[in-house]
């Protein structure tokens, strides 16, 4: 026997359902003269066969030819009225949604001026309100076929993400960049969204972009620029600390022939013995590994020249091997080896 449903309302105060059906499953049996409670921030709309036909605002409705025109005509007045139609009545909360979340359930790959390739995930807050009960009832439950509230919220997000990836985009901005737009970014989105949204029956009311954070690739990659961008600063800071350095040891007393200070390098060399060490340090990291230090490494310039040493040249080949050994063009054991048999040298000339 049918169930014909002589009142007809929904008591819950819908906080967290956007739409409610009732009943819930199949269709119901009404007739005219059936009594529609509808709640403040509620509609009612009345559906059959995938289609919204009539909409009831706040109030207690009596279903009568003059109230349900739409449905009443579709179905006609089969023994006056007193033969039960089938329907469903939609629910539906007017009241704003706030707080809704939203969030890209995948990384989104876009061009990076600055990386070439960037990977981003994004997350924020929105939150809408129903404006035409009917046109939400006819797009979203009769077209889309859903019903529950989170299957409606993962559809509203997916509209969201797609305006968000338009904009990255189309402001072809490197990553380093968006964190101080995400105001101005969540503006445009909204502007962007407001109408898919209105084609819904809804309203957009806000949309807040709360992060953008790159995936653990593309972190690493701005890690190893960040590094790299460090290098072109590395000259001047050896430069400083060789200088100082050598500054210290020309304060010391008994400086020895050895020492950088001695050879009469002064000042001058440690601001070289920097651009050396820096210099050594980026062919490190930009070319292939160089020969090991314990090859043999070529004679000394003045070694090959022919006639009589003096003294400014052997001094000169002292101070190359200081700097030589320092950007670890040899190893220490040929710097002992070298450097004594050049001091030898220096002492036979009366040094």
């Amino acid at each position: 026997m049918a169930r014909i449903f002589d009142v007809v309302e929904y008591v819950g105060e819908m906080q967290d359902e956007m739409v409610h059906r009732i009943p819930e499953s199949g269709s119901g049996d009404f007739r005219l003269g059936t009594q529609v409670i509808v709640r403040e921030s509620q509609a009612a709309v009345f559906f059959r066969n995938g289609k919204a036909l009539d909409t009831f605002g706040p109030g207690r409705h009596t279903i009568s030819t003059g109230n349900i025109p739409l449905l009443t005509g579709l179905l006609g007045l089969a023994f006056g009225g007193q033969t039960p139609f089938k329907a469903e009545v939609i629910f539906v909360s007017l009241r704003e949604f706030l707080d809704l979340k939203w969030g890209t359930p995948e990384a989104i790959t876009l061009r990076d001026p600055d990386l070439g390739m960037a990977r981003l995930r994004a997350f924020g807050t929105y939150s809408t309100q129903i404006q035409d009960p009917q046109l939400f009832v006819n797009k979203i439950v009769g077209t889309q076929g859903l019903y529950d509230t989170p299957q409606i919220q993962g559809f509203l997000r997916g509209i969201i993400i797609a305006k968000l990836t338009d904009v990255l985009g189309e402001l072809k901005r490197s990553i380093l960049d968006l964190p101080t737009m995400f105001e101005e970014m969540g503006g445009v989105v909204r502007a962007k969204a407001q109408d898919d949204f209105g084609a819904l029956g809804l309203s957009l009311k806000t949309l807040y972009i709360n992060s953008i954070s790159p995936t653990e690739e593309t972190a690493r990659a701005i890690d190893e620029r960040a590094a790299m961008g460090a290098i072109g600063d590395m000259q001047k800071y050896l430069q400083f600390k060789a200088a100082r350095a050598l500054g210290d040891a020309a304060q010391q007393p008994g400086g020895g022939a050895g020492s950088l200070t001695g050879a009469g390098l002064g000042l001058g060399a440690g601001v070289g013995l920097g651009s050396v060490m820096a210099q050594a340090m980026r062919d490190a990291m930009q070319a292939p590994p160089a020969q090991p230090a314990s090859a043999a490494p070529a004679e000394p310039a003045a070694a090959a020249a022919p006639g009589p040493l003096t003294r400014e040249q052997i001094q000169a080949t002292l101070d190359s091997l200081d700097m030589r050994l320092a950007a670890g063009e040899i190893s220490e054991e040929t710097y002992n080896r070298l450097y004594a048999r050049w001091e030898q040298k220096l002492k036979e000339l009366g040094g």
